[in-house]
């Protein structure tokens, strides 16, 4: 999804970050999908309600966030994000009571949606109502035809390709404001350039890059009925396989530094990567706007369906259960011990090694969920992707130091283009 203004890397310099508010994801149909993409880590968390369950957010739920949301954030712009499985199975009637709750609680403050969806259902009474409601839908592509099929198939393991093509299509024409949400595999991570071209010559100018990362079962796992690994106490080692399809760590950083390359000589201020938009906030000294580059985390709860809300999308297991919309105020779960101690430890876990790194400061060492790897020193906590992010860090070192100092004297970065025909000067970090 769009976490950063889409005019930043256009020219305008960042600006402080620091709220007191806090994030709530949504998931109003819980893990059910019209989907069965092979690396997602979601629809597995059936295993964790009963066989009984109907995964339809009710009514009452969903006055319950709304209004506690709203009154919760002491901020002047409350986001709301809508994620799945597939939300869109809620249906239409579902998201037009949700906005006329929200403009009922809105108490002066102003409201927006996102929404993010595989886009099978899109079609144009859909189109006109996210339009008109301005809604910014996250999309989910994942590069060529033979790209986005190998994984992203229905329940009969056909691809949805022209499907989504579709899709994309239908929010052009109704000028939906709309993001690709590109995830990146083992297989897809050797094909950068057809990945980026691709997505460039659909028109697609917001696009975010998303690395998989998932290990086969481990006890845990086995335990709670599932397929895939659960996340490790933070900073502990979990030794679980990684899976057939995680993207490999260097691979992941070549993949980012090809289109960077691209991208830098051609696209500034007409292509907007998040991953790069991303790298240019920590270089401008302000604090990552996405919890996995943050310094801590914490403050992205996740609701389900029957009103639970946890600690994180990646920790949606019972032992990162904080409370019920129903029955707690979401401020106090945000402010509890428990809560605050999950956040923090994304900082205090990291091994010596991290804390020492010269792209800490970008990196922050990473989602926690992916901290499986041991260091050379045999200590536990190490990120996955380590070499990959260190790989493209320290490749854009140099260009993300001239787009600085365009910014500090008040030049569009998009000059950062004519620097490029040119070496710029200066090694990387």
């Amino acid at each position: 999804m769009k976490e950063i203004n889409a005019n930043r890397i256009s020219g305008d310099p960042p600006e402080e970050t620091s709220v007191p508010g806090f994030h709530i994801m949504a998931k109003p149909i819980g893990p059910v999908c019209n989907l069965n993409c092979e690396y997602c880590f979601y629809l597995e968390k059936k295993a964790l309600f009963a066989d009984n369950e109907n995964y339809r957010m009710s009514d009452k739920v969903l006055k319950a966030f709304v209004q506690k949301y709203i009154r919760a954030n002491n901020i002047p712009e409350i986001p709301f994000a809508w994620q799945g499985g597939e939300p869109m199975l809620m249906g239409l009637d579902f998201f037009k009571k949700a906005v006329r709750l929200q403009k009922q609680y809105s108490h002066g403050k102003r409201i927006t949606n996102s929404l993010q969806t595989n886009g099978i259902l899109l079609d144009n009474a859909w189109c006109e109502f996210l339009a008109k409601n301005n809604f910014l839908v996250g999309i989910s592509l994942d590069g060529p035809e033979d790209i986005h099929n190998r994984y992203r198939v229905d329940g009969r393991g056909r691809g949805t390709f022209s499907a989504v093509l579709k899709a994309v299509d239908l929010m052009q024409k109704h000028g939906v404001e709309y993001n690709v949400l590109a995830c990146i595999t083992r297989e897809s991570a050797r094909r950068p350039l057809d990945v980026y071209h691709f997505l460039k010559d659909r028109g697609v100018e917001f696009v975010q890059f998303i690395p998989v990362v998932e290990r086969m079962p481990d006890d845990g796992a086995r335990v709670l009925g599932l397929k895939l690994a659960t996340p490790s106490d933070l900073g502990m080692v979990s030794m679980a396989n990684v899976a057939p399809w995680a993207v490999e760590p260097e691979s992941y950083g070549d993949f980012l530094i090809s289109i960077f390359e691209e991208w830098v000589r051609n696209d500034v201020g007409k292509t907007f990567v998040m991953n790069f938009e991303w790298a240019l906030m920590s270089w401008m000294g302000g604090e990552s706007t996405v919890c996995q580059f943050s310094r801590q985390c914490g403050r992205s709860l996740i609701l389900e369906h029957d009103g639970n809300i946890y600690a994180c999308d990646h920790f949606m297991y019972p032992r990162y259960l904080l409370g019920n919309v129903l029955l707690s105020d979401p401020k106090r779960l945000i402010d509890s011990p428990q809560q605050k101690a999950f956040g923090i430890s994304k900082e205090t876990a990291l091994p010596q090694c991290c804390r020492e790194c010269d792209v800490l400061f970008a990196c922050r060492g990473g989602c926690p969920k992916h901290r499986f790897v041991e260091t050379q020193e045999k200590k536990p906590g190490l990120n996955y992707l380590c070499e990959g992010h260190k790989k493209f860090f320290r490749h854009i070192n140099k260009y993300m130091i001239a787009m600085r100092q365009l910014l500090e004297n008040n030049l569009p970065v998009s000059h950062i283009m004519e620097a490029t025909s040119e070496p710029l000067r200066g090694d990387s970090l």
